[in-house]
């Protein structure tokens, strides 16, 4: 590539960054408060901007063509705290958690980018701190549902040519939340308006780390029954492993924001460009490492 084409690139790469994350600035919530036992807003914690979320995704891919592919995730999350602030959920009770499961499809390109094309996230407040166990799957459904999401299309990262995302490559998920799919007395704004009478848009942006040894448990529950896996490891006697190019497991840490105004399409789109040049520039920065 010659160099005004590098140049080119590169301008339209951190133009199309600049305006997409001006566009989720704009909506994106500060200062908003989570209630993690559902007792309101007063009791509740101040979010500076995002949630923690850490948790495991089982990612199954179909070839589609000589370069393409189709996937399948599943995925389970907890929620531990806000902003890194060393506040664990919940507050105001013994134990329990917050917790969430992922279903998503989508598509990219072997050595390139993928996108989501749908899905859901569901989080749940539970009472009783079973995250992790072989209750319910892996623990992360269990309790009161307090938030229902669309995975809108869009969002995404970067992949290698075995279809895993770049390590530690940031992978970005859009959804959307109606009026009513959250739970009265969990979310609010600055001002404690609840946020359960509001529609609701989220960004998750979660970095993507290879689970080469996975637990027992967590192949038993997420592999094997959440994902409905038939292969080595749910099966007697065999032992999962990852298959390059067909399924593998990653472990994932990152955060979760919620925005009220909703951006219009073609600033949804702009953000999953930028999300992808984000990842971009991380690869090249793995290669020269």
């Amino acid at each position: 590539m010659t160099f005004l084409k590098k140049l080119t690139c590169a301008a339209a790469l951190a133009l199309s960054f600049a305006n997409a994350h001006a566009a989720v600035n704009s909506a994106v919530l500060n200062d908003w408060v989570f209630n993690p036992n559902g007792g309101g807003f007063a009791s509740g914690q101040k979010i500076n901007e995002y949630l923690d979320v850490n948790g495991n995704a089982f990612i199954q891919l179909t070839p589609s063509g000589t370069n393409s592919f189709s996937f399948v995730e599943h995925a389970v999350f907890n929620i531990s705290q806000a902003d890194s602030n060393a506040k664990l959920f919940p507050m105001n009770y013994a134990g329990g958690n917050i917790s969430a499961v992922f279903q998503a499809t989508g598509t990219g390109n072997f050595n390139g980018a993928f996108s989501f094309t749908g899905g859901s996230i569901s989080i749940y407040q539970n009472p009783v701190a079973q995250y992790g166990s072989t209750a319910g799957t892996y623990g992360a459904n269990l309790g009161n549902l307090i938030a229902s999401f669309n995975v809108l299309a869009g969002g995404g990262g970067v992949v290698d040519a075995s279809g895993r995302p770049i390590s530690n490559g940031q992978v970005s998920v859009i959804a959307s939340a109606d009026a009513g799919a959250l739970k009265e007395g969990y979310f609010f704004n600055s001002k404690g308006k609840d946020l359960a009478t509001e529609s609701i848009l989220s960004f998750a942006f979660t970095n993507a780390n290879n689970v080469a040894n996975p637990s027992k448990t967590l192949v038993s529950e997420l592999v094997c029954e959440f994902s409905g896996f038939k292969g080595n490891g749910c099966k007697k006697n065999t032992t999962y492993k990852n298959k390059a190019g067909e399924y593998f497991l990653f472990s994932n840490n990152g955060q979760f924001k919620l925005a009220t105004e909703v951006p219009e399409p073609g600033s949804l789109a702009l953000f999953g460009i930028a999300m992808l040049a984000a990842g971009v520039a991380v690869r090249k920065r793995a290669n020269k490492a």
